[in-house]
């Protein structure tokens, strides 16, 4: 396959020592939809900052289309484009002088960019409000009249950074519908960042799990959801959670990737008959309550991974 982003040990020490990316490795395929999964301060954004020549890498390298960001800058921006956290639209213009004013700023032929702005409008849902001042326009409508900026120029990369953060649920969904129909539509890689694990298990072919400016996983959604199995036993314990787990391992059912989030413990049952699991409950003299199964999630790939697993509790 085509690599359409090369990253490897790339590094971001900010002033002070503040370790932000600590030596990442990665690379993304042409016309992938990559995501960078963490909460907020894993180092996903200042990833994202290099990657877009927007932030000095301290060491290693990242290339785009085979551009250099840091010797080659230009060229990197050249094939790729961004949509920050931030808005960077201006709201006392409309939506197709902002989209123009883009266009302009990239070179692009008046009569190709009207065309691509008119065909982005359409796409994204903004066709009936182009015309509108951007002040006027609700936190979705902005949204997505920002991805339409950064596809003005018809980049080889595109870049978004939490696209659908502070939206209220409804809005993030429609949202998420029209990315999905952009990648369908459009013959370009996306990179995805976003502490929302639904919304990379939706959209993304791959994920890499960012944790502490590392990355902790990074695999097919389906290919992480696997490794915990089908199904997951959730109790909460009385007393000492490690206690608890080596009773459930003398009785069978705590494998080393169960995990624990306060006095709750998360196993995952790898065929394990349900009954059985509550049968080593029982038989293990647990005071437990709130038990219950459930599929798994990358929510639960993401905890066992970075938060308490079993090994680390006993």
């Amino acid at each position: 396959m085509t690599t359409a982003v090369s990253v490897t040990q790339l590094k971001k020490t900010y002033p002070g020592g503040v370790e932000a990316v600590k030596g990442i490795d990665f690379e993304v395929h042409a016309g992938e939809v990559f995501g960078l999964l963490g909460p907020n301060g894993a180092g996903k954004s200042t990833t994202i900052g290099m990657l877009t020549t927007t932030v000095a890498p301290t060491s290693g390298s990242a290339t785009l289309g085979g551009y250099d960001v840091a010797t080659e800058p230009l060229q990197a921006r050249g094939i790729s484009s961004v949509v920050f956290q931030e808005a960077v639209v201006d709201k006392d213009l409309t939506g197709r002088a902002n989209l123009q004013l883009h266009a302009d700023l990239w070179g692009v032929e008046r009569k190709a960019a009207a065309d691509r702005i008119e065909e982005l409008s359409q796409l994204l849902g903004v066709a009936e409000i182009i015309d509108r001042t951007v002040g006027s326009y609700s936190g979705g409508q902005r949204r997505r009249l920002e991805i339409a900026r950064a596809l003005v120029s018809s980049p080889q990369v595109l870049f978004l950074d939490e696209p659908t953060v502070g939206l209220d649920p409804r809005i993030r969904h429609e949202l998420l519908d029209a990315i999905a129909l952009l990648r369908r539509r459009e013959e370009m890689t996306i990179v995805l960042t976003t502490h929302y694990l639904e919304e990379a298990q939706r959209l993304c072919d791959r994920v890499a799990i960012v944790h502490l400016g590392e990355i902790v996983a990074l695999d097919k959604p389906a290919a992480l959801l696997a490794k915990l199995g089908d199904q997951l036993l959730e109790l909460r314990v009385e007393g000492d959670v490690a206690v608890a787990l080596a009773a459930l391992g003398a009785n069978g059912i705590a494998a080393a990737d169960a995990y624990v989030l306060g006095s709750a413990v998360t196993v995952p049952l790898h065929g394990i008959p349900i009954a059985e699991a509550l049968g080593a409950i029982e038989r293990a003299g647990l005071s437990a309550s709130g038990v219950s199964t459930r599929q798994p999630t990358l929510d639960d790939v993401y905890l066992r991974l970075t938060g308490a697993s079993a090994a680390q509790a006993a």
